[in-house]
């Protein structure tokens, strides 16, 4: 490990971090298997409870004694319009009756986020992350004081402009598989990586990790190149056999018939990009800007798709350079995208 303008731990030798991918890729032996190649793994905490995040932590230290991070989704935000939810789901339900199953329900909001914070600062791991939105101050000290590195992931310059009290900042290019991190609902302001990389790093002093499309050794070395302490990647550890993606996703990847991909609410109510597949095309127009209302909504439709092989059903997220992910071990990923 390398020590950088930053207290707590070092960042890591290799200058590589696996995005935390909610939902099922990121795995204890995914973390614990980049973080032991050198990089720096990371687990996600959205849509878990605490108890589950907690097992999760204790996993990965039994596979490793090295540094590793756990992300946490912000509480939402949205004003959600409850008919158009409603109406969505209506939407939605000859999908669900084709698979057998019901069109799910809006839940909590919070994803348990008061009770992870508590639990994670009863006994923190060396790194944890924020995504869609800023913690409260006290909370970031609170991290702080025990010795935890606080990341936010910020999808703006004003974003990032607003996290002056995070230790480090995740810069999320619009190239990024999966939910825009942004502290809104919304895709404002949404600027390629480079771009968006140069503007923070004009903004602020902190830190800047970044994320968006990064597939190989050189797309690594340049953002290095152009101020980053480190470089994120989630769709090149998506096939990796630790990652617990499902087997039609991992699949989906390296599927010729998918060619393209684009951003899309119609899975969970927040822009996140993804495969282009029949749902994304069908359904897109007509979802809500709510979540997690709708993200509840199509979970038990998502579940049954994926137990069911069908990869025109399911949320398949995916970065721009979705080629170049390969079903090699995460620990040779890694190195891979270091050029080593």
């Amino acid at each position: 490990m390398t020590s950088d303008a930053v207290t707590g731990p070092a960042w890591p030798e290799l200058r590589i971090v696996q995005a935390p991918m909610a939902g099922g890729a990121s795995t204890p032996a995914l973390a614990a298997a980049v973080s032991e190649a050198g990089g720096l793994g990371f687990l996600a905490a959205g849509y878990k409870t605490a108890a589950a995040m907690r097992e999760d932590i204790d996993a990965t230290r039994r596979l490793t004694s090295r540094p590793f991070g756990m992300n946490v989704f912000m509480p939402s935000l949205d004003e959600v319009d409850a008919p158009a939810v409603a109406a969505y789901r209506d939407r939605l339900a000859p999908e669900a009756e084709r698979l057998g199953v019901a069109p799910g329900t809006p839940a909590a909001r919070d994803d348990d986020y008061d009770a992870k914070i508590a639990d994670l600062l009863d006994d923190p791991p060396a790194f944890v992350s924020f995504t869609f939105g800023r913690p409260a101050p006290e909370v970031v000290r609170a991290f702080q004081g025990r010795g935890t590195v606080v990341i936010v992931t910020v999808t703006t310059v004003d974003e990032a402009r607003s996290s002056g009290d995070a230790d480090a900042l995740c810069v999320q290019g619009s190239e990024a598989g999966a939910h825009r991190g942004s502290f809104t609902n919304t895709l404002d302001g949404a600027l390629p990586l480079r771009t968006l990389l140069r503007r923070v790093r004009d903004a602020t002093s902190r830190p800047l990790i970044a994320t968006g499309g990064l597939a190989t050794a050189r797309d690594v070395a340049e953002v290095l190149s152009l101020g980053a302490v480190a470089a994120q990647a989630g769709t090149a550890f998506v096939r990796c056999p630790e990652s617990g993606a499902s087997a039609v996703h991992k699949a989906a990847l390296a599927d010729p018939r998918f060619t393209s991909t684009a951003m899309t609410r119609a899975f969970s109510g927040r822009p996140a990009r993804g495969l282009v597949n029949r749902f994304l095309i069908e359904h897109s127009a007509h979802a809500p800007a709510a979540y997690p209302d709708v993200h509840h909504v199509t979970s038990p439709l998502r579940k049954a798709a994926a137990a069911q092989d069908d990869p025109d059903t399911v949320n398949l997220w995916a970065g721009e350079s979705f080629r170049e992910a390969t079903d090699a071990p995460a620990a040779q990923v890694a190195a891979a995208l270091a050029g080593r």
